[in-house]
């Protein structure tokens, strides 16, 4: 993959997830808790720069241990953390995540306030944002003031400097007051987007149906939406487009863990246009690039993790040419 010259922006919350040594147990069951870095905006950045892409995060830690550890983390992989704050008051997001028998998530968070929710408008590092050629953003940065001030300026700043903005809005239910506000929110930026991702669980939470088909996605079709992507989870991904619509399969793996597979996804999706725009018009390339998007989400469900199941380009190559 050549080097890619346009850098990528992703904006929001980075945190700590402790994972149980033991899976298939309760939170209150578990022996012991592994330290698992996290937060999908900044699993993003740093898939894009496994890749070989150029990127940067922007959010608020806590000047506190976790926090530093986090910064550096970035670091050590290759992203930018020129837009990174740290808030003396407040800690760094914590959340114990469990695996239950059933395969179900458990979400227990810590966050009353953490740093990321308190960005405010002031600390975001605007030459950072208007050097962006995509700026990536989710929506848990839009549940709490200040951040979400922030975030609507950071994104506003953005597009303004001509940036492809990219939204996957991941919910985490949890941490919203409620569902009603949870859709509300998500909603209010969706016209501003242009290229945006979306679950087959976020499909259906944001329609209130339960059909997984073309009327339902294209439902959430806006006029300044270049590309709609509804990811299916081993039943690969739909794309939407003003022109066309498709699909593409995905990768079979054995999983192991699915966390951080959809930003796996987004990262290498990104990594591939930020140079070129024109690729989302263009079906052929699209469906290129969401075959390579499509194996780095598989791949990185085969090991436990976010962070250390990235891919790198060598071992998405493997898997491309691979037995399928």
């Amino acid at each position: 993959m050549a080097k890619s010259n346009g850098l990528i922006v992703s904006f929001g919350e980075m945190l700590i997830d402790f994972v149980p040594t033991v899976s298939g147990v309760s939170l209150a069951e578990a022996p012991g808790f592994l330290k698992a870095p996290g937060g999908a905006p900044a699993n993003v950045a740093i898939a894009v720069a496994r890749l070989g892409g150029k990127a940067a995060f922007l959010g608020k830690l806590g000047d506190d241990e976790f926090g530093h550890m986090l910064a550096g983390i970035l670091k050590e992989n290759g992203v930018s953390a020129d837009g990174v704050r740290f808030d003396k008051g407040a800690r760094t997001a914590l959340a114990f995540v469990t695996l239950r028998a059933d395969g179900e998530r458990e979400f227990m968070f810590y966050r009353n306030p953490s740093a990321d929710m308190l960005l405010t408008p002031d600390e975001l590092n605007l030459d950072l944002i208007k050097s962006a050629k995509v700026f990536h953003y989710g929506s848990i940065s839009l549940i709490v003031e200040p951040c979400r001030s922030a975030h609507i300026k950071a994104m506003e700043v953005a597009k303004s400097a001509g940036a492809l903005l990219s939204y996957d809005p991941n919910l985490r239910l949890p941490l919203w007051p409620s569902a009603e506000y949870a859709k509300e929110q998500i909603m209010s930026i969706w016209n501003k987007a242009d290229v945006i991702k979306v679950s087959d669980v976020e499909l259906e939470f944001l329609t209130g149906s339960n059909k997984i088909d073309d009327e339902s996605a294209m439902s959430l079709w806006h006029d300044n939406l270049k590309l709609l992507l509804v990811t299916l989870g081993e039943k690969g991904c739909r794309y939407y487009t003003k022109q066309f619509r498709g699909s593409v399969d995905a990768y079979h793996v054995k999983a192991v863990d699915t966390t951080g597979a959809g930003d796996s996804f987004v990262g290498a999706l990104l990594g591939k246009i930020v140079d070129d725009h024109a690729i989302i018009q263009d079906e052929a390339k699209l469906k290129e690039v969401l075959k390579y998007s499509c194996a780095c989400g598989a791949i990185t469900t085969t090991k436990k993790g976010a962070i250390p199941a990235l891919p790198t380009h060598s071992e998405v190559l493997s898997v491309l040419n691979g037995p399928k």
